[in-house]
């Protein structure tokens, strides 16, 4: 199975570290953030990579060059100005291949298990396996709901009761199929558009982390992530009762 990282957005919310940074470079305890996923990647057997670059996709890069240090082989794909999530994926659909894919947010950490991705095998009529992990304090209204049977729903709640949502972590597994409906390799356009007629329709699964999840989406969260690991117990680590995202 291929893997895509997710590393060509402008990092907006990061500045001003990102104005001369790239977001997917800022240090998590002393190491990029790329390089987390790189390596953890490598240890689930997921060797075939393809990253997308945009703002100061040179450093990026440079940093990772075509991945033989790390032990995995890096295709990348390069956007003149950044392309959403979605679009995104679209165009780097020619380095995935036919076979569904792996695709990790850049601007992540957690502990989740990659080697469960390497094994992961959608059922025949899903498109899609979204990982999702409690709200975190800043986005407390979540993406969507998680049903009896595992299949990811649009909230709807009730005049009694608010739905009981769960944010998607910017980790999955997808279809190539999915982006059908976007021959422009060239639209920019959100993950959450190709994801919608399928989650309707019931063809998207999903599965709850508990573990330890960060959105490092602001300066503050990221000084915030690396304070916590500097006072861990053990370097490096965080537990899951730690997790604030």
């Amino acid at each position: 199975m291929k893997a895509m990282i997710l590393a060509a957005g402008f990092g907006e919310r990061l500045r001003p570290l990102t104005e001369t940074t790239p977001k997917p470079l800022l240090k998590i305890h002393g190491k990029p953030i790329i390089q987390y996923h790189i390596e953890r990647l490598a240890r689930a057997g997921i060797r075939e990579l393809v990253i997308n670059t945009s703002w100061l996709g040179e450093q990026i890069e440079a940093f990772v060059g075509d991945g033989s240090r790390f032990g995995v082989q890096v295709a990348w794909s390069r956007e003149a100005q950044p392309l959403e999530t979605g679009g995104g994926i679209r165009r780097a659909l020619p380095l995935l291949g036919c076979e569904p894919f792996v695709v990790i947010n850049g601007d992540v950490w957690s502990t989740y298990t990659y080697s469960r991705l390497a094994d992961f095998r959608l059922e025949e009529s899903v498109d899609a396996h979204l990982i999702l992990v409690d709200n975190p304090e800043h986005h407390p209204d979540g993406d969507f709901e998680l049903d009896v049977d595992e299949r990811v729903r649009h909230p709807v709640g009730s005049d009694d009761a608010p739905p009981a949502t769960l944010t998607f972590s910017g980790i999955s597994v997808m279809r190539p199929e999915l982006f059908a409906l976007y021959p422009a390799a060239s639209e920019s356009f959100p993950l959450r558009d190709v994801l919608r007629s399928s989650i309707e329709a019931g063809c998207v699964s999903g599965e709850r982390f508990t573990g330890v999840w960060w959105d490092v989406g602001t300066v503050e969260r990221l000084e915030t992530l690396n304070a916590l690991l500097a006072n861990s117990d053990e370097p490096g680590v965080l537990k899951p009762k730690l997790r604030v995202g």
